[in-house]
């Protein structure tokens, strides 16, 4: 018996063993989804940006081919302004990714913790089990001893064998959780790395561009302040602008109309899918109704049939003769077939008569551009919002320039790359350089209210994207030709400039 218990104990004290070496196997990392998280994402922005790129074709058509300075600079500071949001980006994703190894880390702490005291619980277990002597079942039935004392010992032996099975088997859950945080942290640890890299690749495309844009704009200064003087240059500057949110409008109402037809496309199919439902539920009804009414019929016939021969055979003088003759067949008059009508619905039934389609209206793929903020909600914030960027106003909506137009808009002084907040929640309708006005950003906040913001250096948010009041979208600077760094902030209404200062608190 002392012999079976050592190898019993042997036994679990291996399996337990096998179990304790799989915290030492290390987790194979998955392939990280990163890259092709972002190829999808590009896909789609590339769409849009596709529809933008034509629009700023058909306003540039209109204008004339005069050469202006600062066009010279798009290209870098295009770059730039991409450069920059790549790297805000970047550092996002990385604060993101050092977070989940952070909470990764805990985890596998905690895990650790509950998987040393499950060891200690099994070897505890694996103890006593061997002190007791662990005897076999089947000897114990035969030992002839007290049958009392038999149960006990085996009713214990069963709690025990639960016990350590239930400790082992959680034990397997906890060290699987293991490798799978294991995996789940080099995954992270690599697209961490992926990170990394990519930053080091954009800080040197930034350094180059910076040096580009400082040797043409070195190069371009005097051509660029003779043309800031010019009057006609700030006329075509604002008609370009003009130009762009009425184009904007007016594809923002496209697609408007375009997911308003879709809704009733898909409202008018509902109708007509519930419609044939009913009318098959209720033909199907109709002809369960027909159905029983001739059951019913043939059971009145038969029963007919079967009264008139019982009368035959009980009325008196019928002999056996007459009996066995065969029973003359009455002629059954047909019972009449009840008229089952169709419900009306199904009586005056027409064709579902499709949608008139606007050729004109943008794709429902398209509508990316539809206001993120109901009508109403931008009104509501007169008076309570927020200046876009910490500065101080250099020219006042209204004011003059020089010889020339007023200003449409606010100029803020502010440091190159100072943070440039939304003043109210909306979806960005365009984020791209705009002659005149360097590397621009456009929000819609629905009713036909449209924030601007110009001269930036960065753009931080793409078309399409959705922004709350509050949310860094851009980067303050000179881009555009601008002479001074700052911010020139807009705020229009059914395509018309107003004056934002009883709207924004600057």
């Amino acid at each position: 018996m002392a012999v079976d218990t050592t190898r019993r104990g042997a036994r679990l004290a291996a399996a337990f063993a096998a179990l304790a070496l799989a915290l030492c196997v290390g987790a194979q990392a998955k392939p990280t989804e990163r890259s092709k998280q972002k190829a999808s994402a590009e896909a789609q922005r590339a769409a849009l940006q596709q529809k933008l790129n034509a629009l700023k074709r058909d306003i540039g058509q209109t204008e004339s081919a005069k050469e202006d300075a600062a066009d010279t600079l798009a290209e870098s500071e295009d770059a730039i302004s991409k450069a920059n949001r790549q790297l805000r980006e970047l550092a996002e994703e990385q604060a993101q990714t050092n977070d989940k190894i952070g909470q990764l880390s805990g985890q596998r702490e905690r895990l650790a913790a509950t998987i040393a005291t499950q060891k200690a619980q099994l070897a505890k277990l694996l103890r006593e089990q061997y002190v007791a002597g662990n005897e076999d079942r089947i000897k114990l039935l035969l030992s002839g001893d007290n049958p009392n004392r038999i149960n006990r010992d085996l009713q214990l032996m069963s709690y025990v064998s639960q016990a350590q099975a239930r400790l082992i088997e959680s034990l397997r859950g906890n060290l699987a959780a293991v490798e799978a945080n294991q995996a789940e942290a080099q995954n992270a640890r690599d697209e961490l790395e992926e990170i990394a890299e990519e930053e080091r690749q954009q800080k040197l495309v930034l350094e180059r561009e910076k040096a580009k844009h400082a040797a043409l704009v070195a190069n371009l200064s005097k051509k660029l302040e003779d043309q800031r003087k010019e009057v006609g240059k700030v006329e075509r500057d604002e008609q370009r602008m003009g130009a762009l949110v009425d184009r904007l409008n007016k594809l923002i109402e496209e697609q408007a109309r375009a997911a308003a037809a879709e809704a009733r496309r898909k409202e008018l199919l509902a109708a007509a899918r519930a419609k044939a439902k009913a009318e098959a539920e209720a033909l199907a009804k109709a002809k369960a109704a027909k159905a029983e009414q001739e059951r019913l019929a043939q059971a009145r016939a038969r029963a007919e049939r079967e009264r008139l021969a019982r009368e035959n055979r009980a009325k008196p003088g019928t002999g056996p003769k007459e009996a066995q003759k065969p029973e003359p067949q009455l002629a059954q008059k047909p019972e009449p077939k009840p008229e089952v009508k169709p419900p009306p619905q199904i009586a005056q039934r027409e064709p579902v008569k499709p949608e008139p389609r606007d050729e004109g209206a943008a794709k429902p793929a398209d509508v990316a551009l539809a206001p993120a903020a109901p009508d109403g909600a931008f009104a509501s914030l007169k008076g309570q919002m927020r200046a876009p960027v910490s500065g101080r106003i250099g020219a006042k909506f209204g004011s003059k320039r020089g010889d020339g137009p007023s200003w449409k808009g606010v100029f803020i002084l502010a440091g190159e790359g100072t943070e440039v907040h939304a003043v109210a929640g909306g979806r960005v309708v365009f984020a791209d350089w705009l002659r005149g006005f360097g590397n621009l950003i456009i929000v819609d906040h629905g009713g036909q209210y449209m924030s601007i913001y110009g001269n930036n250096q960065s753009l931080l948010r793409r078309a399409g994207e959705i922004v709350k009041g509050g949310d860094v979208i851009a980067a303050a600077g000179n881009s555009g030709g601008n002479e001074q760094s700052g911010l020139y902030f807009e705020l229009r209404h059914k395509g018309r400039a107003f004056d934002p200062a009883g709207w924004v608190k600057f």
